[in-house]
This record gives C-alpha cells, sequence and structure tokens, in this order.
C-alpha cells in the first residue's frame, strides 16, 4: 500500500510537470505564431469588434486556448472566440501568469510586440490541465482499487493458512495437563516453518522434565537427610531423659549435639544453595588473599573442634581476581570445610594461592582419603557423598561450589598426590592494571 500510494503521488507530481511544461511550450508557440501572423498583416485587427482571431484547432484543447492583442494606445485591438474582453495582464508585463478571471483559472503567456506597439497574450484554462492530469492518476487508481479487495483477500486467506500450524500448535498446548512435559506429538509432520518452534518446545519441555525431577530428588533427599538427625535426637532425648547413669547421658547429650551440629550445617548449606541459583551474578574486585583469610577464620571453630590446623599461603604477590564476592566466598567456604571434614584428626589443611598462565590457581590440600575416580565424576551432584566422610556431612558442599564458580568458566578438580588429596580449583585470569592505567 504505502509503495502504491507513493507511485500514486509521483506519478501525479510528474504529470503535473511534464504536461506544464508541453502545454506552456504550446502557449509559447501560439503567442509568436499570433505576433508574427500580426508583424505580417496577416491578421486583420478589428478595433470595433476585435473577436476575429483564430488559433489552430486541437483535438485536446479546442475552444480552450485563447488569445488576447493589446495596443498599448488603442486598447484591446483583437481577441479569439471565448476570450474576455478585460485585460488580463498589466501594460508591459511579459512572461508566464497563473490569473482568475470571471472565476475560472487560467494560465496566460504574454509577449510585448514592437512591431503593434501592444502585447500578445495568450491563454487557457488550468481546470483543462487539472483535468488531464485527473484522467491519468483515474486510470491507474481506478484498477488498484479494483484490485485490492482481491489484494486483501488472498493476503488473508495465505496468512491464515500458514498460521494454522501455529494455532493448532497453540490448541494442544492449551489442552495439555500442566503436569504433562513429555515431546509434543508427531513433531517431524509439522510445517517446516515451525519445526524449529516445535523443536525449541520439545527442548524446553525437556528441560523442565530433568528440571522437576532434580526437584523432586532434591526435596526426597532433603527430606531423608533431614530425617536422619531428627530421628537420633529423638532417640538420644529419649535416652538421656530416662537414664540413670551420667555416663550413658553424657554420651546421649552428646549424640544430640552432633546432631544438632549435622542439621545446622545441612539448613546452612541448603539456604547457600538457595541462594547461589538464585542469584543475580554482581561482579567486583576480589583480594584473595583478604577473602581466604576471612573464610579460615569464619571455619576455625569447625577446625579446633577436630584439632586440624588451618593454613593459608598467598606467594609473594596477592592474587586478585573480578567475580561476585558472595559467591566466591561460599564456594571457598564449601570447599575448605569439606576439606576439614575429610582430614584425620589432628592433621592440617594447606590452603595455596598461585598464579598460571591460565589464570588463578586455589589450591586445597588435605590428608584425607581423598575421592575415588567413580565418586569424583559425580561430585557436582546434590548429595554425593565420598568414603570415610564425617557423618555430619550432607553431600552438599560441592554441588554449591560447582553452581558458584562454573558459570564464569572457572574449573574444580581433585587429585590425589604423594603429600595429600588436592582440591584445585582455577579461575579466569584478570590482567592487572599496568603502570599507563595506574597513571590515568
Amino acid at each position: 500500500m504505502a509503495v502504491w500510494l507513493s507511485a500514486v503521488l509521483w506519478i501525479e507530481h510528474s504529470t503535473r510537470a511534464e504536461l506544464t511544461r508541453v502545454l506552456d511550450a504550446r502557449l509559447v508557440e501560439a503567442a509568436r505564431m499570433v505576433s508574427s501572423l500580426v508583424s505580417r498583416n496577416q491578421i486583420a485587427l478589428n478595433r470595433d469588434d476585435p473577436a476575429r482571431i483564430s488559433l489552430p484547432d486541437s483535438a485536446d484543447y479546442e475552444h480552450q486556448q485563447f488569445c488576447q492583442i493589446w495596443s498599448f494606445t488603442n486598447g484591446l485591438v483583437g481577441r479569439s472566440d471565448g476570450a474576455p474582453r478585460a485585460q488580463l495582464v498589466p501594460a508591459n508585463a511579459t512572461g508566464f501568469r497563473d490569473i482568475t478571471q470571471d472565476g475560472k483559472a487560467l494560465r496566460v503567456y504574454t509577449i510585448v510586440d514592437p512591431v503593434l506597439g501592444g502585447q500578445v497574450t495568450v491563454g487557457d484554462s488550468l481546470a483543462v490541465r487539472d483535468r488531464l492530469v485527473h484522467d491519468v492518476i483515474s486510470g491507474f487508481l481506478w484498477p488498484g482499487l479494483a484490485i485490492l479487495p482481491v489484494m486483501w483477500g488472498l493476503i488473508w486467506l495465505a496468512i491464515s493458512t500458514g498460521l494454522s500450524p501455529l494455532a493448532r500448535l497453540a490448541r494442544e498446548l492449551e489442552a495439555r495437563r500442566s503436569d504433562d512435559l513429555s515431546a509434543l506429538p508427531a513433531t517431524t509432520t509439522h510445517p517446516q516453518e515451525i519445526r524449529p518452534v516445535a523443536a525449541a518446545l520439545d527442548d524446553l519441555l525437556a528441560r523442565l522434565a530433568a528440571a522437576r525431577a532434580r526437584e523432586r530428588d532434591f526435596i526426597a533427599f532433603a527430606a531423608h537427610e533431614m530425617k536422619t538427625p531428627l530421628a537420633g535426637l529423638k532417640t538420644q532425648a529419649h535416652i538421656a531423659r530416662r537414664a540413670e547413669d551420667s555416663a550413658v547421658r553424657d554420651h546421649a547429650l552428646q549424640a544430640i549435639s552432633t546432631s544438632v551440629d549435622r542439621t545446622d550445617r545441612m539448613v546452612h548449606q541448603l539456604l547457600d544453595l538457595a541462594q547461589v541459583e538464585s542469584r543475580e551474578r554482581r561482579v567486583a574486585p576480589i583480594d584473595l588473599e583478604t577473602t581466604l583469610a576471612q573464610v579460615l577464620g569464619d571455619l576455625a571453630d569447625v577446625a579446633d573442634r577436630r584439632n586440624i590446623g588451618l593454613a593459608l599461603d598467598t606467594g609473594e604477590r596477592p592474587a586478585a581476581i573480578r567475580d561476585d564476592p558472595f559467591l566466591i566466598t561460599i564456594a571457598l567456604r564449601n570447599l575448605i570445610e569439606n576439606a576439614i571434614q575429610a582430614s584425620p584428626l589432628g592433621s592440617e589443611v594447606l590452603v595455596r594461592v598461585g598464579r598460571t598462565a591460565s589464570g588463578i590457581r586455589i589450591d586445597i590440600r588435605d590428608a584425607g582419603p581423598g575421592l575415588p575416580p567413580s565418586i569424583a565424576r559425580v561430585a557436582h551432584e546434590k548429595f554425593v557423598k565420598g568414603n570415610n566422610v564425617d557423618p555430619r556431612g550432607s553431600g552438599l558442599g560441592l554441588a554449591i561450589a560447582n553452581d558458584a564458580l562454573m558459570p564464569t568458566g572457572a574449573e574444580i578438580r581433585f587429585e590425589m598426590q604423594a603429600d595429600g588429596h588436592h582440591t584445585i580449583v582455577t579461575l579466569p585470569h584478570v590482567p592487572e592494571p599496568g603502570p599507563e592505567h595506574d597513571a590515568g
């Protein structure tokens, strides 16, 4: 429609311009012809009834062109049939003019004839020009207006037919139960245009089904892990209440304390996991030496209960990275706490920070038995526990660290070396500002 209307406006403009050029040239030609005939005395001027001049007839302009001959001394000395008697232009005026005479819009051309001592004015009606332009535009518009409803009908039919598979797909989705996350039926029979949409929906449904399965497993595992210490609490409280022997009572109270610690750690880790999964990452500069010192300070009580020594080696230059301080702190705290829980009583956990070609390396060494390869492969999953770990472990620490670090491209791996088990975290390298940046 826009192109068509633009074409109409352009044709109207170009037709009017061309018609004006051609008809103006005819006026010039007619004025010169009349002036020439007057100069040669081939037109007899009749001052009593100056209406004897005839212009060449034309099928297009018959009775529409007119002529006036004015003498500067004698007034109107000649005019053609239909020409006004009143003077159309001022004395000595020449060239083209658009005027209105007797309610009619006229286009006139005037020349001065020195032999006659007067003016020759030739003109035609602007209404004729407008009618010619109107006829051209009408010839262009009417076929378009006639075909426009047909075009609209065809477009509506094509669009409705083309979108019918999408409408059918929408009806299928609306009819589904909220718990039905199976693949769409007969995906390969859909038209080629919507197969990518159907395939994307199948992929989304599969991911939603996997996410719901993980949520169900998470709830089941969490309920089981919470149920165990609570059952122990109830049993040990019953024993402590009925025991007459102080040693038995003290043992029951110690078991209650252990269950409370285990439940408290699990609650904190479940909260950490929820924050890691829902938090939007906020990147900021991080001083690893300060962060690790704070984490080790927070875990000092946990290490003291097991008589575990904590040591930090940051090298000669403190390492700095850009990441979310909250998520990095949660990840490092869970990894170091896992190392403490896996270490035998009286041993040491050493945290060493260094630089590599690919980034910052954090090596957490403990004296524990390490993770078997079968466990290490799935250690990032929730509620996965290694062998010989502290009974208070929940199997969430590595999952939390993995969820917090993996989006940044970090890597966590486990190695058993001669000096103990190593949990190695490699963080992406961020270049430090050089002297030219410091100068700025």
